[in-house]
Formats: C-alpha cells, structure tokens, sequence
C-alpha cells in the first residue's frame, strides 16, 4: 500500500503542476486580452456583442475590458479632412458653374458617432450628402457676382479695363454686392453644422477652393475673350494708324515748311548773288563799254551761230559791226 502511494504521490503533483500552469497561462491571456491603450489622437467606444458599453473612454493611457466578449472601436480626435468633387450647379442668374468645395470636420460624439455612421467612411459618406445638398441650395440661390466676391470689393478702372467679358459681363462687375463670399460661405457652414450634429460630428470649417465655368459655357466666355480682345486690338490699331497719318501730316507739313523757307532763302541768296554780280559786271564793263559791247557780242555768235542754224541777216548789219572790221591779211 505504501509503495502504491509513493508512486502516484509524483502523478499527483505533476497534474497539479500543469494545471496551475495552465491557470496562469489563462490569467495572462485574460489579462492581455482585457487591456488596451488609447492613443493621445484617439477616443474609444468599448462594444459588448455590437452593443456599446459605458461612456466613451477619452483620457489617454491603459485601461481594461472585459476579455473575449467585449472590444474596443477606436476613432480619432483631430481635425480631418473632407474633399468634396467639383459639382456643375446654376447660379440664380441662371450661369452655370462648377464649385469645388473642401471642409475640416471632427468627431465630438463617438457614442453618436458610432451608432449614426459607424466609421470614419460612414461619416464621409455623409458629408458627402449633406454639404454637396447644402452647397447646391445656397449656390443656386446666390448671383455669380456674390459667389466670386467680397462684400467690400470696391470696383476701380482699373478693373474696368482688365475686364475680359463682353458689355453683359461689365454690367455684371458692377453690380452692387451685398453678402459676398465670405458670408456665404459663413451661411452654409452654419447650416451644414446643424445637420452634422446629429452625427456626432463637429464641422469645424468648410471653404469654396474653386469656381469656374463649366466647359460649355467656359467655350462661350472665351470666344466672347478673343472677340473682345480683337475689337480691343482693332481699336487700339485704329487709333494707332490715326495717330500715324496724323504725325505722317506734321512731318510732311513740317518738311515742306523747311523746304519752303530753303527755297525761300536760296531765292534770296541768288538773288543777292545775282546783284552783286551785275553790280560787278557793271563795275567791270562800266569802265569800257566798247570793250563790253564787244564782248558780249562774241558770246551771243558762239551761242547763236552754230552748224544747224541759218541766219539770214543784211551784211551790213550792226550785229557783223565788229566783223567787218576783221583784215583777213592781218
């Protein structure tokens, strides 16, 4: 009997051995499996079979839950963002545009949060829905002018003259603005927050990144463009051939002026030249006129009498005076 109980005695304790083995084994899953860490950027949700459980656990640091049965959902607490697709929306004039809008939102509410949308993908789903809906309300019921605006833009002439549009489009500058971009999008941000709310969704800012013209009309706002700009250059080369033919005129005046007061002076200077040289002839031939009849007579012959011409006069003329007296022998 003894030698019976001396050898289960070792069985006994190597059972007892494993099965504490086991239990701490267990006690570390278990406690593993319970505890968990919620980040600084983070807030969680404990769920119990899909359901939640307790308040939503916000501070960082270690806490626990029930192993096996219960997880954690964790949801981040800072700012994210939401970037909506262009959408093709009419203006209240009728104009349409194509609007690209971007947002800043957060999650305040998880417990909501979570039971409303579930996960971040949710949540974007909709905003997706609800600002595209609430951007298109307010668009739609805004003119051009006040969605490209600010409310305190004064319009100078300079602005004027940049303009690229046609006369519809100068009206449109000059309209009066009352809201502005500013204040409309102050306006949707507001209505879109109410909505967000029973989301658990805090919508911390939204803002139009872009406006343009959708492609049609954008074709239509640049023929107008190149028309504008080609009646611009037509003007501008009008002008500018008028300004041509206009100092093309000065300068001919101008030239002939000049041309004029040179002939002016030259007849003047010929003039005076002409005198003096008459006042030296005189001078010259006064001194013998004998000498100057004769002289002047030899000058007219070598003008006058040549092969080709025929001059019938008497031989006794004055005109052969001085060739008569000529002595052949001499």
């Amino acid at each position: 009997m003894s030698t019976e109980q001396s050898r289960n005695t070792p069985t006994t304790s190597k059972v007892l051995s494993i099965a504490v083995a086991i239990l701490v084994a267990l006690g570390i899953i278990a406690l593993i499996s319970s505890a968990y860490t919620v980040d600084e950027t983070e807030q969680a949700i404990v769920v119990q079979f899909g359901r939640p459980v307790g308040e939503p656990v916000i501070e960082p640091g270690l806490h626990f839950k029930l192993p096996f049965i219960q997880e954690v959902r964790l949801f981040d607490k800072r700012l994210l963002s939401w970037d909506g697709d262009p959408n093709q929306i009419p203006t209240r004039g009728e104009q349409f545009i194509s609007v690209d809008t971007t947002a800043r939102w957060r999650i305040v509410e998880p417990l909501t949060f979570l039971q409303r949308v579930h996960n971040e993908q949710g949540a974007i789903n909709r905003l997706n829905d609800i600002l595209d809906s609430v951007v298109r309300d307010h668009i739609s019921a805004t003119e051009l002018s006040e969605i490209v605006r600010s409310h305190d833009w004064e319009v100078t002439e300079a602005d004027l003259r940049r303009a690229l549009a046609a006369e519809e489009e100068e009206e449109e500058l000059l309209q009066e603005v009352t809201m502005g971009r500013e204040q409309l999008v102050a306006s949707i941000l507001e209505t879109a927050q109410e909505q967000m709310h029973a989301y658990g969704i805090e919508l911390q800012d939204i803002r139009i990144k872009r406006v343009d013209y959708v492609e049609t009309v954008q074709e239509r706002v640049f023929e107008r463009m190149i028309a504008e700009r080609q009646r611009m250059a037509e003007e501008f080369r009008s002008e500018g051939e008028g300004r041509a033919a206009e100092i093309e005129g000065e300068t001919e005046r101008m030239l002939a002026e000049i041309i004029s007061e040179a002939e002016r002076q030259a007849e003047v200077t010929r003039g005076k030249a002409d005198a003096e040289a008459t006042r030296i002839y005189y001078e010259a031939f006064g001194a013998d006129p004998e000498f100057y009849a004769f002289f002047r007579t030899l000058e007219s012959y070598s003008d006058s009498l040549g092969e080709d011409v025929t001059l019938i006069i008497s031989s006794d003329s004055e005109y052969f005076r001085f060739l008569r007296g000529i002595n052949p022998a001499n």
